[in-house]
């Protein structure tokens, strides 16, 4: 450290520096989203990142900044202008002003400030793009190139054994048809124990954002899908306790989420799919598909675990694009003129 103080020196840079240790309020704040709300480890990053940015913009002060109770609501709307003119989205702007109108929600609670200075704000509406969903024959064409993938393989003799091949076959299906049918999110699916699976009744729990556990319902295809791999699972002498992963590697361990999506990948290649297709726009089509269908906002937030319903509205923007262009296509008199 020693050198490196006097390398600073004779070269004329500033020494180096280490960030302070958090303020008491700050590393209560991340306390409370980690313990007591149960955040994700990206959120509370995000989150305290976005909090110390703040400080550092309107107080000139670093990590240990706790003087929190002299920012006033003058000071949030420069923080915000200061963020447009750094050339921040709109998105990224939101997120960090959610960050820090819930660190001020948490100082009124442990009364260390009288009032949020982040309340009342002028809104920012992000413009948020539709999602892309997939169609139902495309969902098909990729289960499809799962076994074209596979065979491919063995026939060239990459795979390393003819058992492996149709034990990654078995379980990459089973993974496509679980998400798309009970619309999970890929860790949904990846964190799904072996109590969790009742393929009997064609129920799955599993645990969503914030650890909040919900049931998904299997179609046939995909409690056909489950039962098929599960039984190459056990017959592997995989273990059955309760807390056992469901979808496991060639090591018998749990797989993992990039895992998958590099399988995903080769499969897309394989079957012609566009490329940037995702677990979680199975996710996204499974929505689109059900509210196509006649399902109800209500039924669907449930499925997906979403919170708000706000959250789940996007997908009847997604349904009234899809019926526009089917409309445009097919309504003899769409264009203004008879079609032919």
């Amino acid at each position: 450290m020693e050198n490196r103080k006097k390398t600073a020196e004779s070269e004329n840079l500033p020494p180096v520096c280490t960030e302070k240790a958090p303020g008491e309020s700050l590393a209560g704040f991340i306390r409370h989203i980690q313990n007591e709300k149960n955040y994700s480890e990206h959120t509370v990053e995000a989150y305290r990142s976005s909090i110390i940015e703040f400080a550092g913009k309107i107080r000139q002060a670093d990590a240990g900044f706790d003087d929190w109770g002299s920012i006033d609501r003058e000071q949030a709307r420069c923080f915000v202008e200061s963020l447009y003119d750094a050339g921040n989205s709109k998105r990224s702007i939101q997120r960090k002003l959610s960050g820090l109108r819930s660190f001020f929600r948490f100082l009124i609670l442990i009364g260390r400030v009288p009032e949020n200075p982040f309340d009342n704000l002028p809104p920012i509406k992000a413009d948020k793009p539709l999602p892309k969903v997939m169609t139902v024959n495309q969902v098909e064409t990729l289960l499809k190139g799962v076994d074209k993938y596979w065979k491919e393989q063995q026939s060239l003799g990459i795979a390393k054994s003819d058992e492996g091949a149709e034990f990654s076959c078995a379980r990459d299906k089973a993974m496509i048809e679980v998400i798309y049918s009970g619309g999970l999110r890929i860790s949904e699916a990846i964190g799904m124990d072996y109590a969790d699976a009742d393929v009997s009744s064609g129920v799955v729990k599993v645990r969503g954002k914030g650890k909040k556990e919900r049931f998904a319902v299997l179609g046939t295809p995909s409690r056909k899908a489950l039962k098929e791999y599960l039984e190459l699972r056990n017959a592997a002498g995989a273990p059955r306790f309760h807390n056992s992963p469901v979808f496991l590697n060639q090591h018998g361990e749990r797989l993992t989420a990039r895992s998958f999506q590099r399988y995903l990948k080769s499969y897309l290649l394989t079957a012609g799919l566009p490329p940037d297709f995702t677990p979680h726009k199975l996710r996204h089509s499974f929505a689109t598909h059900m509210l196509d269908a006649g399902a109800d906002l209500r039924s669907i937030q449930e499925m997906l675990g979403h919170e708000n319903l706000s959250t789940t509205q996007v997908y009847t923007h997604v349904s009234a694009e899809r019926m526009k262009k089917v409309y445009l296509e097919t309504h003899p008199l769409a264009s203004g003129g008879k079609k032919k």
